[in-house]
């Protein structure tokens, strides 16, 4: 496909957001006519909407998609390193968890200002336009043509060669294809809600150690918190929704944060923490699946339209930006050709983004500092948990049968040497078998797989 080729082609993006403004730079980079219809007003001028959080934890598979646009060292200058997870018991006590070796870490990022950044970046291209107040209320793949409803109410058909969609969870691209013969579909509520707090800074400083995703651990309830350069955090409460409900009054939630987050209210503060707690309800996590993400060469669906998950993982965003990554080399692979890269694109991916779906639910953290492919890192989970269950298996083999060896073989043994011996077997067990004493360092000696 020659150049003039890929300029006549139109390309609708539907959704402005952090994914849909990256693939349009990855398309608009090929010389492909982009044009992004967002339904939001322009976030870069009008006041951002609560409700989401406002930053993000960035890893190495969301910066190599960066990088390919040219965008990673300007969002990585603003990022917040965070190299170690710090737990906070219910006691007080603090304790560090290193996410890896000393040059790793995640980054603790602004989601509206990486929007604008990327917003900015299409821009940029004379090739790209940025459609904002229009909103997608019809969607022929087929005919290649959508509908939008633009700010003066009157809706428009706009013509088109391949339509994107970017737009989320609950994503009207999704819902035409739902129609479709063959088209898998299914979604889930987990019965944990999410609210959104904030420490404020402290005599001019951050109030904790701001180079850490703080975490506070207790039973059904979590509550994390990521540094802001402003030098506050915010903090997200996770727990179900029953419990929610039943905080009803100020002296609930007060009392309730003493009994389990006590070291959170002097830095969050009881008048804040309150105001705060009764401003939005606790907002519902979805996790979507859906099978194909295209529908023949004509519609595409990226990120959270095709696959979203729940948070706890982390991976929401670094997922829907790889997905801009994969499909930008396979177009490298394909010649830019829609009918050999939307087939290839669906059968390559599925099953990566169906497995961070379920990775999100274990919070299995070992795929974080590389790009070894998700569905490989669910097999990998697999066969830990195998060889952890033989291992426990023979180690208490080991104990049984070295324990009837001691008592025939010694009339008075040492005491320490009923247990020396298996101790031993077991760490030859380790070292013999490739048992990973620290199975995120055995994920990074795993070479990448993503190929062309």
């Amino acid at each position: 496909m020659d150049s003039s080729d890929i300029q006549r082609k139109n390309i609708a993006v539907i959704g402005g957001g952090l994914v849909g403004s990256l693939h349009a730079c990855f398309l608009a980079k090929r010389n492909f006519q982009v044009d992004i219809y967002e339904a939001r007003e322009d976030i870069r001028v009008t006041k951002s909407a609560r409700g989401r959080s406002i930053n993000l934890a960035l890893s190495y598979r969301g910066r190599q998609a960066l990088k390919a646009i040219g965008l990673e060292d300007q969002v990585v200058a603003h990022g917040i390193p965070m190299r170690a997870r710090m737990i906070h018991s219910l006691s007080g006590k603090k304790s560090a968890i290193p996410y890896g070796t000393k040059s790793q870490y995640i980054l603790s990022i602004s989601r509206e200002n990486l929007n604008k950044d990327l917003l900015t970046a299409v821009e940029k291209y004379p090739n790209a336009k940025v459609h904002f107040g229009h909103r997608l209320v019809k969607c022929s793949p087929e005919k290649g043509v959508i509908t939008v409803l633009g700010q003066d109410k009157v809706p428009k058909d706009v013509t088109c060669d391949l339509i994107v969609g970017c737009d989320g969870a609950f994503s009207t691209v999704r819902t035409h294809l739902m129609k479709k013969p063959r088209f898998d579909y299914s979604q889930r509520y987990i019965p944990h809600g999410y609210m959104e707090l904030s420490i404020p800074p402290k005599n001019g400083d951050y109030a904790m150690e701001p180079n850490y995703l703080h975490i506070w651990p207790r039973d059904t309830f979590m509550m994390i918190a990521l540094p802001n350069t402003n030098k506050s955090f915010t903090c997200t409460l996770f727990m179900p929704f029953e419990e929610f409900e039943k905080l009803l009054t100020s002296s609930d939630v007060l009392d309730f944060f003493q009994k389990y987050f006590p070291d959170s209210i002097p830095l969050i503060g009881k008048q804040a923490l309150v105001k705060d707690f009764f401003l939005l309800p606790a907002q519902s996590m979805i996790s979507v699946k859906c099978s194909s993400f295209h529908f023949k060469s004509h519609c595409l669906l990226m990120g959270d339209a095709a696959h979203a998950i729940v948070p706890f993982f982390g991976q929401g965003m670094n997922a829907g930006f790889e997905d801009c990554l994969v499909f930008d080399e396979l177009m490298d692979k394909f010649n830019n050709d829609f009918s050999m890269c939307l087939p290839e694109f669906s059968r390559f991916r599925i099953p990566d983004d169906h497995a961070i779906s379920d990775l999100s639910m274990y919070n299995y953290i070992e795929v974080t500092f590389s790009r070894i492919r998700y569905h490989e890192a669910v097999l990998h989970w697999y066969w830990q948990k195998k060889v952890i269950n033989r291992g426990l298996f023979l180690f208490g083999m080991l104990i049984a049968v070295s324990g009837t060896y001691l008592l025939m073989r010694y009339k008075s043994p040492r005491p320490l040497d009923y247990l020396r011996r298996p101790l031993e077997w077991v760490i030859y067990f380790q070292n013999t078998t490739g048992f990973p004493v620290n199975s995120l360092e055995s994920l990074e000696r795993t070479p990448n797989v993503i190929s062309k």
